[in-house]
């Protein structure tokens, strides 16, 4: 197995208030990892930690077998690392594009050819153009390039989220609840999404979501925290016949 993010111990007190309790977990490379566990568990603050967003005051956290314990979010970003929002954080005044041109910010090179408009610089625009529009297709944006984003519906912000993403040609993208607020049509769609990102562009993927349908179809592991400790990991399998699951979280009334 090689890893592609892991932590060993981490630790996150907000006050008198243990958010993360000596938590570990492997994501392995070429894979989709689910995170799961009761609202107040840890997940978002995980998320946090490991896109280095929150400092934690024990363990270590590694990117590729190196530590990233004193990396910033823009050093996670240039090593390959992207991320969405459990709550949307675009440009609503700006187009489909433009949010998705946004993502690609570390990419576009030499400043000083940028300033000065050298050949260079027209070339590395026209390729990030296309790409940003390779990105939309694959996500079925293509009919909304010139669209405002605030006009989009709520399950298509949620995609130019993921194509914002993927622009900044990331190895491993974090989601954080990519499905939340979405109707049963969007979500089977963003399934089928998440799943081709893994798939055709080889992009490993580690994953907050409370809802179970996505978590065990697309994931190929999972990791269950609870009162931010590690309460469990296994396949979809294990995970949802795991007792201290259906009791901590699942309950007995689940049914995959």
């Amino acid at each position: 197995m090689t890893s592609h993010l892991r932590c060993e111990n981490v630790t996150v007190r907000f006050g008198g208030v243990v958010a993360c309790d000596k938590v570990n977990l492997d994501v392995e490379e070429g894979k989709i990892v689910g995170l799961i566990g009761p609202n107040g568990a840890g997940k978002t603050t995980l998320f946090n930690v490991l896109s280095r967003f929150q400092p934690y005051e024990a363990g270590h956290v590694y990117f590729r077998g190196g530590p990233v314990d004193n990396k910033r979010p823009h050093d996670m970003i240039r090593l390959g690392m992207a991320r969405t929002y459990q709550n949307i954080k675009l440009f609503g005044e700006q187009t489909t594009l433009a949010n998705i041109l946004i993502g690609a910010h570390r990419l576009i090179g030499n400043p000083i050819a940028n300033m000065f408009w050298l050949p260079k610089a027209r070339q590395t625009e026209r390729t990030l153009h296309n790409r940003a529009i390779e990105i939309a297709e694959m996500l079925h944006l293509e009919n909304d390039l010139d669209t405002l984003v605030r006009n989009l519906p709520y399950g298509y912000q949620k995609r130019v989220e993921l194509a914002r993403a993927l622009a900044s040609n990331p190895e491993i993208i974090l989601l954080d609840e990519p499905v939340a607020g979405c109707n049963e049509e969007e979500t089977n769609e963003l399934k089928e999404i998440v799943r081709r990102v893994n798939r055709d562009l080889g992009i490993t993927i580690f994953l907050v979501e409370h809802d179970m349908s996505m978590v065990m179809t697309v994931c190929d592991y999972i990791y269950v925290i609870n009162f931010g400790a590690n309460l469990a990991d296994g396949s979809p399998t294990e995970v949802q016949k795991n007792p201290d699951v259906i009791g901590a979280y699942l309950g007995e009334d689940y049914h995959a």
